[in-house]
């Protein structure tokens, strides 16, 4: 695009001051949760500049805001989805009722199932956040547990990725890591004593044990860890477990058969031991099957247009005529995957001045989900080209208006 040659003053104040973003934040160590629970909506998007007052920027307003303009759909909110707040309110509840509880029985925990790039860990995690930004106003950011004459040392959650051999000594390691504490040189008993030392003296409520279907059952190191961690549930800490594929990894029926004599049923009053103390919630991606199902799916696309900063966008430039179905077609319903569509459709329509979302633009797009660094049970199957070829709706009537036809570039 280009501009006139004077530029107005006013149009350059309408563009906010823009600070590249620091470096991204690890939540795996208690001071980087704690700054991610500080920062997390802290992103101040840029504002919505028509093409008009744009272009009345001068030239290195225009190139900061469109900067800006990057930065923003690069950190598009995670929004909430009817599966999601599902999630959310099982999670929390569960956390609040575990948290309030005095008697010293057993703390019920919670397992997150669901496919890859589906949410599950910034689901568990804001539920977790939002939780600790109540209980720290409620005993004034202090310890109420703490000794006298000592810190209040506090961390009410801990965020704990699952490593990647997991086995009991790993496992408290990389939880003892979260705290920053010493375990080098430790023996097991020693390491299960500091975990159980750290839980309380930082009062935490919460553990959060990501990738948990590393865990793979079949190797005995695995079941030991699986007992460690059930025992963890009865320092008072409210355990969730996410993972890819729980029901089928053997976590609930812990894997293992036991010596019981053959027809006892002692294999599987042993698995009680897991099955009775988790409850198990999924995290699916959205559905197009029913008339439900497609509002709530356009009802998503409606918001995730409002964050957007295209100078040409149009309302309903996601939810009209055909393109729910086409990015459903393209996406599965999984939101990590309409993310990556929609943040490098927005990149290639200000690349090439077309400035809005069109099906011929994200045609151009490819998924490619190479780069990511997550368990292979974790990455979606993407759709192939062939599969975004556009074909007639095949449901309801509901899109059979397609909508003016896009604008042409703008510039």
């Amino acid at each position: 695009m280009s501009g006139p040659a004077n530029h107005d003053p006013a149009a350059d104040a309408a563009a906010v001051p823009f600070v590249l973003p620091g470096p991204a934040v690890v939540r795996e160590t208690v001071a980087g949760w704690a700054q991610w629970r500080h920062t997390r909506h802290s992103f101040t998007p840029a504002p919505q500049l028509s093409l008009a007052r744009w272009r009345r920027l001068g030239p290195r307003r225009r190139m900061l805001h469109d900067l800006h303009r990057a930065a923003t759909h690069a950190n598009l909110p995670i929004l909430e989805t009817p599966m999601s707040a599902v999630v959310s309110r099982i999670m929390g509840s569960r956390i609040q009722t575990n948290a309030l509880k005095r008697t010293p029985t057993t703390r019920a925990g919670l397992m997150i199932n669901g496919g890859g790039y589906q949410g599950k860990t910034e689901t568990a995690c804001e539920v977790a956040a939002v939780f600790e930004d109540q209980w720290l106003a409620l005993h004034d950011q202090l310890n109420p547990d703490a000794v006298a004459g000592t810190r209040d040392l506090v961390a009410t959650v801990a965020y704990v990725p699952t490593p990647v051999t997991a086995t009991p000594k790993s496992v408290c390691e990389a939880i003892l890591d979260f705290y920053g504490a010493p375990h080098r040189g430790m023996t097991l008993a020693q390491l299960v004593h500091a975990v159980r030392t750290s839980l309380h003296d930082h009062a935490t409520k919460v553990l959060i044990l990501d990738d948990i279907t590393r865990l793979r059952m079949h190797r005995e190191a695995d079941q030991d860890t699986l007992d460690l961690l059930r025992s963890l549930m009865g320092m008072h800490v409210t355990l969730v477990l996410i993972g890819v594929g729980i029901p089928t990894s053997g976590l609930l029926r812990e894997g293992r058969p036991t010596g019981g004599t053959a027809g006892t049923g002692f294999a599987d009053q042993t698995a009680t031991q897991t099955q009775r103390r988790f409850d198990l919630v999924d995290l699916d991606p959205f559905g197009y099957d029913t008339p439900q199902a497609i509002a709530a799916w356009t009802a998503h696309l409606a918001g995730v247009e409002t964050h957007l900063r295209l100078l040409a966008a149009r309302p309903g430039m996601l939810t009209d005529g055909v393109m729910p179905e086409y990015l459903f077609r393209r996406t599965g319903g999984v939101v990590g995957l309409l993310e990556r569509l929609i943040e490098d459709g927005c990149a290639l329509a200000i690349d090439t001045s077309v400035e809005q979302l069109t099906g011929d633009l994200l045609d151009e797009v490819t998924i490619n989900l190479g780069n990511i660094d997550r368990p292979a049970a974790e990455i979606p199957t993407i759709p192939t080209a062939a599969s975004r070829a556009p074909k007639p709706p095949v449901r309801n009537t509901v899109f059979d208006d397609h909508g003016t036809p896009p604008a042409g570039a703008v510039g």
